[in-house]
């Protein structure tokens, strides 16, 4: 079964980092996408950042605006996601998905797995 399970949440001030990671267990296929959502509390779930691996799709939410970077590393299986100059706009619970590719990365309908999801809370 393929599992997915995200960490690296907590609190920080506005202005911080944070690095949230995913650590994803039998995946098998190779045409694929992978993406970090967030959803905040009273709000619907957003996609933050999602790539695909058969055309090399990419997709950056527009408050990402470049504060934020999706990385991974293939020999660990581990997806992450590097956050900077954080805004308390931010806070949010965090997941990290997968699915088998499909046209458009940012919709939470395509995909079929998800990590457990893992709070960011940016407050002073």
């Amino acid at each position: 079964d393929v599992q997915l399970q995200a960490s690296g949440g907590g609190l920080v001030q506005p202005g911080g980092s944070l690095r949230l990671s995913c650590a994803i267990s039998g995946f098998t296929f190779d045409s694929h996408m992978i993406a970090w959502f967030r959803q905040a509390p009273g709000k619907g779930r957003e996609a933050v950042l999602c790539a695909g691996s058969y055309d090399g799709q990419l997709y950056s939410a527009p408050f990402v605006k470049g504060r934020f970077t999706m990385s991974d590393d293939n020999a660990k299986n581990i997806l992450y996601l590097q956050m900077n100059n954080l805004k308390p706009e931010d806070t949010a619970t965090y997941y990290c998905a997968l699915a088998s590719a499909k046209d458009e990365c940012q919709n939470d309908y395509d995909y079929d797995y998800w990590g457990q999801g893992t709070l960011v809370t940016v407050s002073s």
